[in-house]
C-alpha cells in the first residue's frame, strides 16, 4: 500500500509527512512519500492534497502541476481514497472567492467564502485550537466525538449548499464548516498533524480507510 502527499509547492509538507509516517508504522502495511511524480501519485491507494496560502494561486500551481490529471484520475475514475487539508479541503469547492473568482475541482456542492464572525471580537483569520461538532458518523471520525479538539489556522471557509456532505463544523463566532465527505473524499479545514492526539487518530483512520 502506498499514500502519497502530493508535492505542489503549497507549502512546508516536513510536518505532515512525519505525522502520516508515524501513523503508518502504527497501522503497517502501507508507506508514505512525498511526490510531485505523477506516476507516483496515478498508483498511490491513498491521496493526500495538503495546501496553505490563498486559493488562487493553490489552485493555479495545482492545475500547473504534472501531478493534477493523475489525481483527478486516481480519485474520480479509480476511486482511490482522498484527503484534502486546509486550502486542500478549500479546492475540492466549485469556487473560491478569496481575492477573485476562482473554479474549484467540484467535487464538494459549496463555495469558499471569507470567515465573517458576527461578534466582532472573534479575529480573522481563525487561529488556533476549537471543538469540533460532528453532524454525521463517517470512518475517518471513528474514536472520534464532539467537543474533540482541533488546530487551524484560516481565513477563509466552505459555504455549503448541500448540507448533506458536511460532516462536522466549529463554533467561532458564526457556524464555520469544519469537515466535508463525499463517496471517496473527505477534507479538513484544520490541520491534523498538528491536532495532537484526535487528528492522529483521523490520519490513522484515513490510512485504513476503503471506501
Amino acid at each position: 500500500m502506498l499514500t502519497a502527499i502530493i508535492d505542489y509547492e503549497s507549502g512546508n509538507l516536513h510536518s505532515a509527512e512525519k505525522a502520516f509516517q508515524r501513523m503508518a508504522q502504527e497501522v503497517g502495511n502501507t508507506d508514505v512519500v512525498i511526490t510531485d511524480d505523477p506516476e507516483v501519485v496515478a498508483k498511490a491507494d491513498h491521496l493526500v492534497l495538503p495546501g496553505d496560502g490563498a486559493f488562487p494561486a493553490c489552485a493555479s500551481a495545482l492545475r500547473a502541476s504534472g501531478c493534477f490529471d493523475a489525481m483527478v484520475e486516481a480519485v474520480e475514475s479509480k476511486g482511490r481514497p482522498f484527503l484534502g487539508i486546509c486550502v486542500g479541503m478549500q479546492l475540492m469547492a466549485r469556487k473560491g472567492h478569496e481575492y477573485q473568482e476562482t473554479d474549484g475541482l467540484g467535487w464538494i456542492d459549496g463555495e469558499i467564502h471569507r470567515i465573517t464572525p458576527a461578534d466582532p471580537t472573534f479575529k480573522v483569520p481563525h487561529m488556533g485550537w476549537n471543538d469540533l461538532v460532528i453532524e454525521q458518523a463517517h470512518p475517518v471520525l471513528d474514536g472520534l466525538k464532539s467537543g474533540d479538539h482541533a488546530y487551524f489556522v484560516h481565513s477563509y471557509q466552505m459555504q455549503m449548499d448541500d448540507p448533506s456532505q458536511r460532516i462536522a463544523h466549529v463554533d467561532y463566532g458564526a457556524d464555520v464548516t469544519a469537515i466535508v465527505a463525499r463517496d471517496n473524499r473527505i477534507g479538513l479545514q484544520f490541520h491534523p498533524e498538528k491536532s495532537a492526539d484526535a487528528g492522529l487518530r483521523m490520519i490513522a483512520n484515513f490510512l485504513r480507510w476503503k471506501p
